[in-house]
């Protein structure tokens, strides 16, 4: 005998409102590790309905990049890996229809610290704009000792229009 799972599933008349997301998982602290997270952040966003393309699916691919790029140039610590976890839950209650989405980036190494380039850096200094660009992207970021060790978190906040929100009369 065979069970169709289609059958025992019902449809929502009404969209449900967002959920809360969360994806965590640990790379390795080298640029293919840093591209690898960039990917799977986007392609958790897509899934999670902020679609490729989209505004916020830029910007928060973006800032995933240069939080993991950063972790793997300035955070590296040998045998060692970064984690990146990024989450997102709905923003003032459920019919609101905007989404906090979070993206954080922990690495072991607590002795060098995230300090964001001057507003205008120098036109011949070649990096250090990725904090710069993260500030001018997100709502909010910061960082924080790691908690259960060594090194520390940097963290991104950006508050999105939910795109899965009905549209009024429709």
């Amino acid at each position: 005998m065979t069970s169709n799972f289609a059958d025992r599933t019902t449809t929502a008349r009404h969209p449900a409102p967002p959920a809360r997301h969360h994806f965590g998982m640990r790379f390795s602290s080298t640029p293919r590790g840093a591209r690898l997270a960039r990917r799977l952040c986007g392609e958790r966003l897509a899934a999670w309905g902020v679609p490729y393309g989209a505004d916020a699916h830029e910007r928060l691919t973006l800032i995933a990049a240069e939080l993991c790029a950063n972790a793997v140039r300035h955070g590296h610590v040998p045998g060692r890996d970064f984690r990146m976890d990024l989450s997102a839950e709905p923003e003032g209650g459920a019919g609101a229809g905007r989404l906090s989405v979070r993206v954080a980036v922990t690495d072991t190494r607590g002795d060098r610290l995230p300090v964001p380039a001057p507003v205008d850096p120098p036109s011949d200094r070649i990096g250090g704009r990725g904090l710069l660009l993260v500030a001018a992207l997100a709502d909010r970021w910061g960082w924080a000792p790691r908690a259960d060790g060594p090194g520390k978190t940097v963290w991104a906040v950006c508050e999105i229009t939910d795109p899965n929100r009905p549209t009024p009369g429709g």
